[in-house]
């Protein structure tokens, strides 16, 4: 019988295979170089362990960096209200407070301010700016379809047909708010779609309705209730949460998940009590 033979990969040279024979230390660091050699993407904290030592940023210079891209689109928006329309500094201030220059301003601020000037090549703020792709590229991408899932519950017409289904269920208004704009929020994740998208669907209903101010205002809130509860895989708000509290997917779902469904079913409780008195 033919003895066995062990296939070790291309990477694993006759005197890897010596050196493990001997004992030699120097066959982990083959291995390490090995294993670097087949593209595996570095975790954060290696990147960080690279990085040239360099004092703390200050306080006001981290703050002021938060702070920018919000002042720009401040300013972009008054602008636009403010500034007559031939105006230059209009014009400009309303390119400087897009969202996403006024983003990208303050990234490029960032990757100089506490990268360039402290020391970092250009490689390793790439690296750094590289490794928060991930963390958001699945949050990004389903915010996004939420809001192209929106649109088109809008924009073919839905809300008159979905109206006429409603006002045969014999529930109240105010119910159907909130139960619509939940299971929208739970269906696509996003608050704002799920209220434009439900005050779009209940317009019918509502028009043919005798509502005082009053009532529209604590429909408002039920809709608004409606909206907070059901926050869990597809929403960007339980994203953050959980990556800044440390929780897997299930610590979530048990926790952010059940703790927005009862303030926002407790929300609409309290509007339920008041309507009858306003």
């Amino acid at each position: 019988m033919s003895p066995m033979k062990i296939c070790y990969g291309p990477h694993v040279t006759n005197e890897d295979l010596a050196a493990w024979a001997n004992g030699n230390d120097k066959s982990t660091e083959r291995a390490a170089v090995a294993v670097s050699h087949m593209g595996l993407e570095e975790s954060t904290s290696s990147i960080v362990s690279k990085l040239p030592p360099a004092p703390p940023p200050g306080f006001g210079l981290i703050v002021s960096l938060i702070l920018l891209p919000i002042i720009l689109i401040l300013l972009g928006t008054l602008s636009t209200s403010l500034l007559p329309a031939e105006s230059i500094l209009r014009g400009i201030m309303t390119v400087l407070g897009a969202p996403l220059v006024a983003l990208l301003i303050d990234t490029l601020l960032c990757a100089w301010l506490l990268g360039s000037r402290r020391g970092w090549s250009r490689t390793q703020v790439s690296d750094v700016i590289g490794s928060a792709l991930p963390g958001v590229a699945m949050v990004i991408l389903i915010a996004g379809a939420g809001g192209v899932f929106g649109k088109v519950l809008v924009d073919t017409g839905i809300g008159a047909v979905v109206s006429d289904m409603l006002r045969t269920t014999g529930l109240p208004v105010l119910a159907l708010g909130f139960l619509l704009t939940m299971l929208l929020r739970a269906v696509q994740g996003s608050t704002t779609v799920a209220l434009v998208t439900t005050a779009g669907i209940i317009s019918p209903l509502i028009a043919t309705l005798s509502l005082t101010p009053n009532h529209m205002a604590l429909l408002c809130l039920a809709m608004g209730g409606g909206g907070l509860a059901m926050s869990h895989i597809n929403d960007a708000g339980y994203w953050i949460f959980t990556k800044l509290a440390g929780l897997n997917v299930a610590d979530g779902l048990r926790t952010w998940t059940v703790l927005t469904t009862l303030l926002g079913t407790l929300g609409f409780c309290i509007t339920l009590l008041i309507w009858p008195f306003v």
